[in-house]
């Protein structure tokens, strides 16, 4: 269940709706929250992408979602308590959110993708048979 990749998006979700309703005490824990989440989801993709699945594009987007939420995370413990939270600390967490979606993007436009056409080789038939 850490790793998910659901978690950490829920997380930052959360966050990001505490923040707007003014809860920044209760955003700032749960940026908090979301660091540990966000790691394991990035270590399971990591793995999986050395150990040849297909998980090359999920381990980058978890990695800088990671790298994100933590630099955030610094930004938003130094600002004054009290006082508005800095914008970039709700914009690196929009970033990690929107780079959590991309893989769940690529996956629905899947489809869609043009696939190269296989030539069929029909089965000669002897004459007389």
């Amino acid at each position: 269940m850490v790793g998910s990749r659901l978690l950490p998006l829920t997380f930052a979700l959360a966050a990001l709706a505490a923040g707007a309703a003014g809860r920044n005490g209760l955003a700032f824990v749960l940026v908090l929250a979301t660091i540990p989440c966000a790691a394991a989801a990035a270590f399971v993709a990591v793995s999986d992408a050395l150990e040849g699945r297909p998980a090359r594009l999920r381990a980058v987007s978890t990695s800088l979602a990671l790298s994100l939420v933590v630099i955030g995370c610094t930004v938003r413990a130094g600002a004054p308590r009290g006082g508005h939270v800095p914008a970039f600390a709700v914009s690196t967490l929009v970033a990690a959110v929107l780079l959590y979606t991309v893989p769940a993007l690529f996956w629905v436009l899947e489809p869609l993708r043009p696939r190269p056409r296989t030539s069929r080789v029909r089965a000669r038939t002897l004459p007389g048979a």
